[in-house]
């Protein structure tokens, strides 16, 4: 005669388990109607057709408005060497990207996302931020539905991504500080524009400040509405879900914080991540010719970045944008900013397209695999 375990029953050959006990795990069997983008034939076609574009913009109709006829010279006549050392600093930039995501999520004790499941869903996101949304939200949405996928529930998810966010931008807010202030107070050598040196330091204490006084919102904080709820109506159902952005919000703030204080994968690849593109435009510079001062070319790199925000997938054309617009106030050459831009962007942007593609496809199989463990070990009552 089998034998019953507490909490368990059985019902055919099917294993039961309650939901406190999925909790416990950390564990949770996705809602049925819980969906991940699809990327399917015409989003695909549509990307392509983007693409197409924005290359014919960006490398023959941009060099053109900037009056720069031999910006194709230029870039056939870089330098080889050069231009494999921006692609393998391209390389360590999503190395260190992963390792990020992987050293976050394992510490959330979800041991699904090893190095192959943090691989393929960042890569994916990657592909669906360029498809979807501006400003990576459709890596984000993406990246949600694969961690609920893995069984996580969803406010850890949610928490665990606002570290993500919040590690992420750790390094580009002390690099403005830094190399802005250092500019402007001539620590660093280079010419210091203040709208692009102490602006963008000033723009960043502010954010700064901002994310780390949400450590002093209680992270119970929608528990602690509920009483309110419960007696207005909409009004409190309102009160209960504003309530938890800041909550999420301060549990990802004090858990980046525990990662700062306890330097793990997690940190230091969130450093790799930045420090490897900044190397990849350094590399370009010097593909067609001297690289400008680092301060310099990483304050510009930085404040060229903020192209992401428009809306426009991936920031196509407002990085680049951005980014040139930047070195030129910086007094770096305009014909040499535009070649080592597109270089860049080139590396970072446009060549991981096809692994990022190729990566969500074999996400999904893996989510397949999991969904397929999840409902054959466990039933939610």
């Amino acid at each position: 005669m089998s034998e019953t375990h507490p909490g368990r029953a059985r019902e055919g050959d099917e294993q039961v388990m309650s939901d406190a006990e999925l909790e416990a795990m950390e564990l949770e069997v996705p809602d049925d109607d819980d969906h991940g983008l699809e990327i399917n034939r015409r989003s695909v076609l549509s990307l392509a057709a983007f693409l197409l574009l924005a290359i014919a913009a960006l490398y023959f109709l941009l060099p053109q408005l900037a009056g720069l006829e031999d910006t194709w010279r230029r870039i056939e006549d870089g330098s080889p060497y050069w231009m494999i050392v921006a692609l393998l600093f391209g390389v360590g930039m999503f190395f260190g990207y992963v390792a990020m995501f992987r050293g976050i999520f394992l510490r959330a004790g979800s041991n699904r996302i090893d190095w192959r499941a943090s691989y393929q869903i960042t890569m994916a996101g990657l592909a669906a931020s360029r498809i979807f949304a501006a400003g990576g939200a459709g890596g984000l949405v993406l990246t949600a539905w694969a961690l609920r996928r893995s069984g996580m529930r969803k406010r850890l998810v949610a928490d665990k991504t606002l570290t993500f966010l919040i590690l992420t931008y750790i390094p580009y807010m002390a690099a403005l500080i830094i190399c802005g202030l250092g500019l402007r107070l001539g620590i660093f050598p280079g010419p210091a524009p203040f709208g692009l040196t102490v602006v963008p330091a000033i723009v960043a204490v502010i954010l700064t400040a901002l994310a780390v006084a949400t450590v002093l919102v209680p992270p119970d904080l929608p528990r602690r509405v509920e009483g309110f709820a419960e007696g207005h109506g909409r009004l409190g159902r309102w009160a209960q879900w504003l309530a938890n952005l800041p909550a999420s919000a301060s549990a990802g703030m004090r858990d980046a914080l525990q990662h700062l204080r306890h330097p793990d994968p997690a940190l230091f690849g969130a450093i790799v991540f930045w420090a490897c593109q900044v190397g990849v435009l350094w590399a370009s510079f010097h593909a067609f010719g001297d690289a400008p001062p680092l301060a310099v070319l990483t304050q510009a790199f930085f404040v060229g970045m903020f192209g992401n925000l428009l809306p426009m997938p991936g920031g196509v054309g407002g990085v680049e944008g951005g980014m040139i617009a930047a070195l030129a106030a910086f007094g770096v050459d305009a014909g040499q900013a535009v070649v080592a831009v597109l270089l860049f962007r080139a590396v970072t942007f446009w060549l991981p397209m096809i692994p990022g593609v190729i990566a969500y496809f074999q996400l999904r199989r893996t989510v397949e695999g999991w969904n397929e463990e999840l409902h054959s070990l466990y039933k939610v009552k």
